[in-house]
């Protein structure tokens, strides 16, 4: 198992674009709040927007020492 869950979201916003989210959770936390991060980009479509906020997940879980936001 990882040592962080990753939950990627897509919302989609008033103008028919979508906007991407994702959480991240230590694994191992029971049912401690995680850090939620909105990315501001927008996409046209909800698979590019998911893709964003899956590989944003991956690369925040990975580092060492993330940066604050």
């Amino acid at each position: 198992m990882g040592q962080f869950v990753v939950s990627p979201t897509t919302h989609p916003t008033d103008c028919g674009r979508f906007r991407a989210s994702f959480s991240v959770q230590g694994s191992q936390c029971n049912g401690s709040p995680g850090r939620v991060f909105r990315l501001s980009k927008t996409f046209a479509s909800r698979e590019g927007a998911r893709l964003l906020a899956v590989t944003q997940g991956w690369l925040q879980a990975s580092m060492a020492h993330p940066p604050e936001c």
